[in-house]
């Protein structure tokens, strides 16, 4: 067994996982004590928030892409930072990938609710343009080889929209592989969240799928869809309420499981997220008000969720955590009620 062990080891520090500094080495753990450029705002000096994170690791470094500065003047693309230490840091901020000229018709005043994932030797980055409260959207994609290369990212323009003739909204998209098939979930408010085949990794294919949406419907108050796989189940997270409002955002994580990742996914109880139904994971917690937008990692053999906040010690700055999920007897996903 400690042969395993050691062997695992050495595969993680292969991948850059893992820094072997002591034999007493361990994964990181818990609620996890963040460090560097975690988002920070001083009017006229620093604007660096990390609103929608999204987590992915390339040869030993790990990235965190979020929804870009707004700047209705100069609207913001995404935004990166980036950690060469650990999960927990510390973080440096890489600046924006620069804003594709085609969005400015949709109204932006910033790239949103950015995911990334890799197909090979490839990263695709996936975002949306949109304006506030609207349907009329669209979810773009960008590729690349050298993620922390920002000016690497070539756009692949629009690959899926929407408009008021539709019944959802094409925005806070997440893409997934189920072991034959590419996915891409999206949605917020309107018809709650959806979900499409990808004939390939720009190409929304077949019948449009629903997946889940919220009690009060309307205004059906549910976004930014998370899908992962587990065990026996996939878990969809998702974001209830609402976000933007500092302080007062009533954000929070839901989750819900099926057998199959087109689901029916259903709650702690049974009940259908399709029927409004969801098990809280997170909500607010001391200074973290607001606490969604959620994007997972398996790293170090644990699976890891950061998720966005506003920080109620400085009034309302947007700042990002990651936090290790743990799992009970049930296989359901939870967080430690003191972290």
């Amino acid at each position: 067994m400690r042969k395993v062990a050691v062997a695992l080891l050495a595969l993680a520090v292969i991948l850059g996982l893992a820094s072997p500094a002591s034999a007493g080495w361990k994964p990181p753990r818990g609620k996890l004590v963040m460090t560097g450029a975690i988002g920070d705002y001083v009017p006229g000096v620093i604007d660096d928030p990390v609103h929608d994170p999204t987590l992915f690791a390339d040869r030993g470094t790990y990235y965190v892409f979020s929804t870009g500065i707004l700047n209705p003047a100069d609207p913001g693309g995404i935004f990166a930072r980036r950690s060469r230490g650990s999960l927990a840091g510390p973080w440096e901020s890489l600046g924006a990938i620069a804003l594709p000229e085609w969005t400015r018709a949709y109204g932006v005043n910033h790239l949103w609710a950015p995911h990334v994932v890799r197909r090979g030797s490839w990263f695709y980055l996936y975002y949306a343009a949109s304006s506030f409260g609207t349907n009329r959207s669209a979810i773009g994609a960008a590729r690349t080889r050298t993620p922390g290369v920002l000016s690497s990212w070539r756009d692949l323009g629009p690959i899926l929209t929407s408009d008021p003739s539709k019944n959802y909204n094409a925005i806070d998209p997440d893409v997934f592989f189920d072991g034959r098939t590419w996915w891409i979930a999206f949605g917020s408010f309107w018809d709650g969240i959806k979900m499409q085949r990808l004939e390939d990794m720009t190409r929304p294919v077949g019948e449009v799928l629903s997946l889940a949406r919220h009690p009060e419907n309307p205004p059906n108050p549910i976004e930014n869809p998370q899908l992962f796989h587990h065990g026996r189940y996939w878990y969809l997270l998702a974001s209830w309420d609402f976000c933007c409002q500092g302080v007062n955002s009533t954000y929070k994580t839901i989750v819900g499981r099926s057998t199959s990742p087109k689901g029916p996914f259903v709650d702690r109880t049974g009940k259908r997220l399709l029927d409004g139904g969801g098990t809280i994971l997170l909500q607010s917690r001391g200074n973290q008000i607001g606490t969604g937008a959620p994007d997972v990692l398996f790293a170090y053999g644990r699976w890891y969720m950061v998720h966005h906040y506003y920080d109620a010690n400085a009034n309302g700055v947007i700042r990002m955590q990651i936090r290790e999920i743990e799992w009970d007897r049930q296989a359901w996903p939870y967080f430690r009620p003191d972290e």
